[in-house]
């Protein structure tokens, strides 16, 4: 049977077709090559019209041979993570995003603090490293499918703590601002430079040479294994830890209502029968699991992990500092020494917002020890002593223990990265 002129040309076309669409497969390095959200890959619900859009509008980018060092600060809240942070915040050639992934949280879950499902947990991981992943590839249009309401023209006044970045509050990201603005406050950045351009943010972040997230909305380090073993990602994780009793006492004071119960009995010296004990042990738990998972170092982590107490960077700031970075096989510039002895030192009054990082950071590390009673701290000792023993934090056996604070409650160790 003979193939008419026509079927003949259908099949050559179609063929070159498949060969292009190849060619496009494997030289592109977009992560995404079209940010869909649907229920399979735990994205948000399907919405076509929002997603045909993006795909219309957002430009693929070329794979980057510049082996860009990817850095990933995993915390909890209240564990000293917006200090570190700033050691990268201040690095002139670091692109530093500040919680990117709270969009996710409250697009996805609105009451994910709430509930202990673990299809929530699953949805909220699944977008959270589709995310993470896109940001790493300096492709920050894909937060629009998280900020609400949507931007228009790629542009938002609705990014969570903008102000916390350097980099989105400077030229060419903002052009408003002068020479007095070099140190420029977190809350007169949207003043000064107005609706956010994604535009300028994803050129400014291309022109950077690192990038550095900070997130408390990952529990453990084995939820990033994908994203560790991306091969088109440098990625280094900086696992931050703090001594549970210190983190608990900063979550009271800042987070007032939702620990009302633990200010009750704190000040009463009466358990209340319904204390949400979680509130506790999940931080314990998390960090339990993560940091065994880190210290048993398994091959996938290798070169890739590196722990940190906060105390040991409260005590020794320049020095633990510069241990990081040599970790990471980064410079350490002068504008990061210059901000951790200005930062490092204040008094009591520099602390006064809840999320500062101007405070004099030995003696923040140890204030817990004054604000929780004693009945808190031996409660809180014995539902976490396992990982209070794994990550070298004594017990206090006494409330004269507790405030003396000539005796130290934190073991001289010496985690060093898994290389």
């Amino acid at each position: 049977m003979q193939c008419s002129w026509k079927a003949v040309l259908l099949l050559a076309l179609a063929s070159i077709a498949i060969q292009y669409t190849a060619i496009r497969t494997f030289t592109a390095k977009s992560f995404h090559s079209c940010p869909i959200p649907n229920p399979v890959n735990c994205s948000l619900s399907q919405d076509t019209d929002v997603a045909d859009r993006l795909c219309e509008e957002n430009p693929t980018f070329p794979y980057n041979l510049s082996r860009k060092t990817h850095v990933l600060i995993l915390a909890t809240t209240r564990s000293g993570s917006s200090f570190v942070g700033q050691l990268f915040n201040q690095h002139f050639d670091v692109f530093y995003l500040f919680e990117p992934l709270y969009h996710v949280q409250y697009t996805l879950i609105p009451k994910l603090t709430q509930s202990k499902s673990t299809t929530d947990r699953r949805v909220m991981l699944g977008a959270s490293r589709d995310l993470l992943r896109s940001l790493y590839d300096c492709d920050l249009y894909f937060l629009e499918n998280y900020i609400k309401p949507q931007p228009v023209n790629h542009t938002t006044d609705r990014l969570f703590r903008r102000g916390a970045s350097k980099a989105l509050c400077s030229p060419p990201v903002c052009e408003s601002l002068g020479a007095v603005d070099l140190h420029l406050e977190e809350g007169d950045c949207v003043k000064k430079c107005g609706t956010l351009n994604l535009t300028l943010a994803t050129e400014s972040c291309r022109e950077h040479g690192h990038v550095a997230i900070k997130t408390v909305r990952v529990p453990e380090v084995s939820d990033l294994r994908a994203l560790v073993e991306d091969p088109r990602l440098n990625l280094k994780v900086i696992q931050l830890v703090r001594d549970p009793r210190g983190i608990l006492a900063s979550r009271s004071e800042t987070f007032r209502d939702t620990y009302r119960l633990w200010r009750i009995w704190d000040g009463t010296g009466r358990k209340p029968y319904n204390l949400d004990v979680t509130q506790l042990t999940t931080v314990c738990e998390d960090f339990w699991n993560s940091v065994s998972t880190g210290l048993n170092r398994p091959p996938w982590l290798k070169g890739k992990y590196m722990l940190v107490r906060y105390e040991d960077l409260a005590r020794n700031p320049m020095k633990k500092t510069e241990e990081i970075y040599d970790f990471l096989g980064i410079p350490m510039d002068s504008n990061v020494e210059r901000w951790i002895q200005n930062n490092t030192r204040g008094d009591r009054s520099s602390s006064k917002h809840k999320y500062g990082t101007v405070r004099n950071s030995a003696a923040t590390a140890e204030k817990w020890r004054f604000r929780l009673s004693y009945e808190i701290v031996a409660f809180t000792q014995h539902a976490c002593q396992q990982v209070l023993a794994q990550l070298g934090y004594k017990t206090a056996g006494s409330e004269e223990e507790l405030k003396n604070l000539s005796i130290s409650l934190v073991e001289e160790r010496d985690f060093l990265p898994f290389s």
